[in-house]
């Protein structure tokens, strides 16, 4: 009887019944300068890496919180306004896509950093560029794809389930009191009508017009020839090449290279700004939660999840 008291308090803290509020890792704190190429001058270019599922939500493990990537990308910004040496930026995308406004954002806050400052953005695609990932890639003068990366996936998606005759199974009957018929449009309790298919249809074909204009501008392509190309696949990069989708194909060094080019500038330093725990200090940071529970986190962790809402986003498989 001895042996389980010493799972007493593991079985509280996971069911809720108590929690801390401990501090497991170093304070949060303002993105500093790495240097991970020396150079021959004090001119400077920097790798601005936009990975994973884009979202303005904080992103974090188990036991970990961090800044969403909206609020991390500003925050870097800011620092490299500051830096009289920098020279020219490499976006190193690394991304399937994500939220629609988040996906804007970050694509509106790099295309006013390259007027504001007049300091070329040179794209260099990796694993996967696709939808909101691309789109945000439209801020750049340049794009540079490495030979076995995955791009394009132009167009918006919403998906949604309906869990009516799963509910009945069980006895359930969902009830919705509303002020409209179409309040709670969309509900996974029950099927959509073929006036909210429409409605839905037109939200996403709003927000794919978005993408394609955004597309037309920042490759210099007729809209008319984009249409063509985003109905919504993928293109691997010979087939973006010929698209006119990238600019080059080849790697890191070539992306530093192109930057370094469109700069008039030679034998840089390259940088990064590395992030310890993420800082609040701009209008898209979110308070670090350092009260969730372990179960909270737990969840988080095993369970991550897209929520209602449209995305530019390729989501093979799911």
């Amino acid at each position: 009887m001895v042996k389980y008291f010493y799972f007493l308090p593991l079985f509280l803290l996971f069911s809720g019944c108590i929690s801390f509020n401990v501090a497991l890792f170093s304070a949060p704190g303002p993105v500093e300068e790495v240097q991970i190429k020396p150079g021959k001058t004090s001119s400077k270019v920097l790798i601005l890496d936009i990975d994973g599922v884009i979202t303005n939500s904080s992103k974090g493990g188990m036991l970990t919180s961090m800044e969403s990537p909206v609020s991390l990308l500003k925050q870097r910004l800011n620092k490299a306004k500051q830096d009289v040496n920098l020279k020219a930026i490499v976006l190193r995308v690394n991304s399937p896509g994500g939220g629609v406004t988040a996906s804007d954002i970050m694509y509106e806050e790099l295309r006013r950093f390259r007027e504001e400052t007049g300091i070329p953005i040179v794209a260099c695609f990796m694993d996967v560029v696709a939808s909101g990932g691309y789109y945000i890639s439209m801020s750049a003068d340049k794009i540079v794809c490495h030979p076995t990366c995955i791009t394009g996936s132009i167009g918006v998606i919403a998906q949604l389930a309906t869990i009516g005759k799963l509910l009945e199974k069980v006895g359930v009957e969902p009830l919705a009191i509303k002020s409209g018929k179409h309040k709670d449009m969309a509900s996974p309790f029950r099927k959509q009508t073929e006036e909210e298919k429409k409605i839905m249809q037109g939200l996403v074909d709003s927000m794919y017009g978005r993408f394609v204009d955004v597309v037309a501008k920042g490759r210099g392509i007729a809209r008319e020839k984009v249409l063509k190309i985003a109905d919504g696949r993928v293109y691997d990069a010979a087939q973006a090449l010929e698209l006119k989708l990238v600019d080059n194909i080849g790697y890191l060094e070539d992306a530093i290279a192109v930057a370094e080019q469109a700069a008039g500038i030679k034998h840089s330093k390259v940088v990064m700004y590395e992030a310890p725990g993420g800082h609040i200090n701009n209008i898209y940071s979110s308070e670090a939660k350092t009260s969730e529970s372990a179960l909270d986190k737990l969840a988080d962790g095993l369970l991550p999840g897209l929520g209602a809402g449209l995305y530019y986003l390729w989501i093979p498989g799911r």
